[in-house]
């Protein structure tokens, strides 16, 4: 399928060509039809020469009406530009083609009708000048009556080559269908039409409704008058929801394919047009069927920030227009640069980020998304309009890669730092360190520790395996080193301190599983407990202190303290005469 609007002033003929090319009445409202002046969008199909379809959408030509003209225009790839050879270019013939060139609509051809009552060639001549200076260029041009049905073969063949000039449609992208119709159908509930740019619907397809946060399902789709089991872009559908309330989406809604589109109500765009600082302090923004106010914050000579006054699920490079409707003046076309820009609250950040704007051209691109935002979920670019075919760096986080090379660097910058300031500490906090480098997500630090760093009890430290400080490792080595083969001889306090341990290394050992504390100054090494347990299962029992103590070669001051400890974890138990036995 084809998809065409028309365009032109009101009482051109729009409306009387289409009867004309398709036999379809596309004035829908009775009220059209007695004032014989389109007021809302209209739709009405064809078989051309070649076999394929031509699809019309029928916009209102009134200046009063222009709304409803730009919601039919806006997704539709191609236009049919109207003028009437008796009256010849027009105010809303300028208007209307304003539009066209601010959505950057490249694809089109002229009809110029009441070809029976004057001669069409300075109507067609002023409007092919007029076309050629925008983003359609060159455009074929027909003169055709809609009365007598003069011209009207010349211009189905024209509409054939233009339709197979169009690109081919992009069926596998995701789904955003921009609502220009909502209505209830008796027996089937809620229905919505709209021009299917791009992707394909499918009965049974779970949507997204823009705005909303539960899903809806398609329970049926037409297309062309016929029921489908399955649509595809290009083409004029209508879709049946199922279980939604007709109150709750209308003109200028959107479908979509879940997770695919950032709803935002903030953006930075290009503007082609009316100088940014010349523009007024509102407007409204035009995008598929949607009008939506805006603040306009100038940032650079043409472009500017958008404040929306509800989101719209917009993608970065999306064409769309400004409009002045006090004016009923197109104000310009935009391109969409950024639908997540940052905040401008610190001084100098508006002219910093016009210069940052001043390089982007609207066209998605991944290393540049990621060399401005660093470090950004895949899912978020998706949802831009970014396509990702990048390795994430953890999780589903991407990373510019100079920036997370710094980051690595900074990582060993901050363990150096925090062992420095905290000496007895067996590393920096995991937490500790994200928040230092200002980092999103634990993952992260997680991915960035490399050897000799390491993570051990949610630390970051280049201790040995038992997590200590390297000071205090090192004390602990000479207590195995020297002890080792004397597992319950405790050094003495001031040994301790020749060891270089003090009560805050000490402590820091013990928290770390380094060394065994059973009072103060008393520690042995930590496999004790386990070694005296074996060597007092094989005294005779029960047994005495003296006993355990000749059998364990160590002191009473070593031994009392053990025995006890022993007894409190259900090692060993204390009987009344004060001798003990291994328990189990």
């Amino acid at each position: 399928m084809f998809v065409v609007a028309t365009a032109g002033h009101v009482d051109h003929g729009k409306s009387t060509l289409v009867r004309a090319l398709t036999g379809m009445e596309p004035d829908r409202w009775a009220e059209e039809r007695r004032r014989g002046m389109t007021i809302d969008l209209g739709f009405a199909w064809t078989t051309l020469p070649s076999g394929g379809t031509v699809a019309f959408v029928d916009v209102p030509g009134h200046e009063r009406f222009v709304p409803n003209m730009l919601a039919g225009v806006g997704p539709v790839p191609a236009a049919l530009i109207v003028v009437a050879a008796d009256e010849g270019w027009m105010p809303q013939s300028a208007e209307h083609l304003a539009a066209l060139d601010a959505l950057g609509v490249a694809y089109g051809l002229v009809a110029v009708t009441r070809a029976d009552l004057a001669d069409p060639g300075p109507a067609m001549a002023r409007a092919r000048v007029e076309i050629a200076a925008t983003s359609l260029g060159t455009v074929p041009a027909v003169a055709v009556s809609g009365l007598t049905g003069a011209g009207l073969p010349e211009l189905r063949a024209a509409l054939d080559r233009l339709a197979a000039g169009l690109p081919a449609p992009v069926v596998d992208d995701p789904v955003r269908l921009w609502v220009d119709r909502s209505f209830t159908v008796r027996g089937s509930g809620t229905v919505v039409t709209g021009t299917l740019g791009v992707g394909r619907l499918r009965v049974g397809d779970e949507l997204e409704l823009a705005g909303a946060d539960e899903p809806v399902r398609v329970r049926g789709l037409h297309s062309l008058g016929e029921a489908r089991p399955e649509v595809t872009a290009v083409a004029r559908v209508a879709v049946n929801l199922r279980g939604t309330p007709r109150d709750r989406l209308g003109r200028g809604d959107a479908l979509l394919t879940p997770g695919r589109f950032h709803r935002t109500d903030l953006v930075d765009v290009r503007l082609a047009g009316d100088p940014a600082a010349d523009l007024p302090a509102t407007l409204t923004l035009h995008v598929g069927s949607a009008a939506v106010p805006v603040r306009v914050r100038p940032l650079g000579l043409d472009t500017v920030r958008l404040r929306l006054a509800r989101p719209l699920p917009l993608l970065v490079g999306d064409r769309a227009l400004l409009r002045d409707p006090g004016r009923h003046h197109v104000t310009g076309g935009v391109r969409v640069l950024d639908v997540a820009p940052p905040p401008l609250a610190r001084r100098g950040a508006a002219v910093a980020r016009a210069q940052v704007l001043a390089e982007l051209d609207g066209r998605p691109d991944l290393a540049g998304e990621l060399r401005r935002r660093r470090l950004v979920r895949a899912g978020a670019l998706i949802r831009m309009g970014v396509p990702v075919d990048a390795p994430p760096v953890a999780g589903d986080w991407l990373a510019d890669p100079a920036h997370w090379r710094r980051l690595g660097e900074q990582v060993t910058e901050e363990v150096a730092r925090y062992a420095r300031e905290h000496p007895l500490e067996p590393g920096m906090p995991v937490d500790a360190l994200r928040q230092r480098l200002a980092l999103p997500d634990r993952v992260l630090v997680e991915a960035l520790v490399r050897p000799p760093l390491r993570i051990h009890a949610g630390r970051v430290g280049a201790a040995g395996a038992d997590g200590l400080p390297e000071p205090v490792a090192r004390a602990v080595q000479r207590v195995r080193a020297e002890y080792g083969d004397r597992p319950f001889r405790a050094p003495e306090a001031d040994r301790l301190v020749d060891l270089g341990l003090g009560p805050r290394e000490i402590g820091a050992a013990v928290r770390a599983g380094a060394l065994l504390r059973l009072a103060d100054n008393v520690v042995l090494l930590p496999d004790a407990l386990d070694d005296a347990v074996r060597v007092l299962a094989g005294l005779p029992q029960p047994f005495t202190l003296s006993a355990a103590r000749q059998a364990l070669d160590t002191t009473r001051r070593v031994a009392v303290p053990l025995l006890e400890l022993l007894d409190r974890r259900g090692a060993t138990r204390r009987l009344p005469d004060d001798a003990r036995i291994v328990v189990g």
